[in-house]
């Protein structure tokens, strides 16, 4: 496995799904993490529950973000590891698409995850070393009938990867993305079961993805196995985009 023994890891949106599975990933590995999530109370426990420390953080106000990760990296006395996991899914059609949907999804998965970068390359650079991953999404590379906000929103995380990458490399900070397919999670809760079998069926492995499969493929990029690999997009998609 994996060794991360010593390293400190941040992972926003830990509470659950792809987030929390990561968390426990780092965990298991060695690293010391901590996890946020937008409630105290629940980001805690969901910390508890895989060994690690739970903080409230809304990625959006950009204060909060940077305050945030300078605490863990204060604590700690370093940070090695973030994941910028955040964000959030909701399709519309084309002629359904509300403004409130374009500025809160954007805000979130666009905004938040680059105020995280953002904060993450300010505390890896007094160190010159460090590894951070963004969640993108096989939506943002292909894109999606009724997922055009999000999707644009996963392509804009994927660029923020590949560009971060090119920037931050000299110093020594790896920036990568993996980009899930239709995995089983929160997010993917309200699909039907006839629309889960359709995916599953387009999938050359035949399933739908795990979370665990999707933290597996984020807990190499960020070890030193991944040491030459910066400003990628990594698909865990089961094939479904080939």
């Amino acid at each position: 496995m994996t060794d991360l023994s010593g390293r400190v890891a941040l992972v926003t949106g830990g509470t659950r799904g792809i987030g929390l599975a990561t968390a426990r990933a780092l965990v298991e590995a060695g690293a010391t993490v901590v996890l946020t999530g937008r409630d105290e109370a629940r980001a805690k426990e969901a910390a508890a529950s895989v060994g690690a420390s739970g903080l409230a953080l809304d990625v959006t106000d950009a204060k909060a973000v940077s305050t945030v990760v300078r605490g863990v990296a204060k604590e700690h006395g370093k940070l090695d590891i973030v994941v910028a996991n955040a964000g959030i899914m909701e399709d519309a059609l084309l002629g359904m698409i509300k403004e409130e949907l374009v500025d809160t999804t954007l805000s979130t998965n666009v905004a938040g995850t680059l105020h995280t970068v953002q904060a993450a390359a300010r505390a890896m650079l007094r160190k010159k070393t460090g590894s951070i991953v963004v969640l993108a999404s096989i939506v943002g590379e292909h894109g999606s009938a009724g997922q055009t906000v999000y999707a644009a929103s996963k392509a804009a995380v994927a660029n923020i990867a590949r560009s971060a990458a090119k920037e931050l490399g000299r110093s020594g900070i790896r920036v990568n993305a993996v980009a899930p397919g239709v995995i089983e999670t929160d997010l993917t809760a309200g699909l039907s079961e006839d629309a889960k079998a359709e995916n599953a069926g387009k999938t050359p492995l035949g399933r739908l993805g795990r979370a665990e499969e999707v933290a597996n493929a984020i807990r190499f990029l960020v070890s030193d196995e991944a040491s030459f690999i910066t400003g990628q997009v990594l698909g865990v998609d089961g094939g479904l985009v080939l």
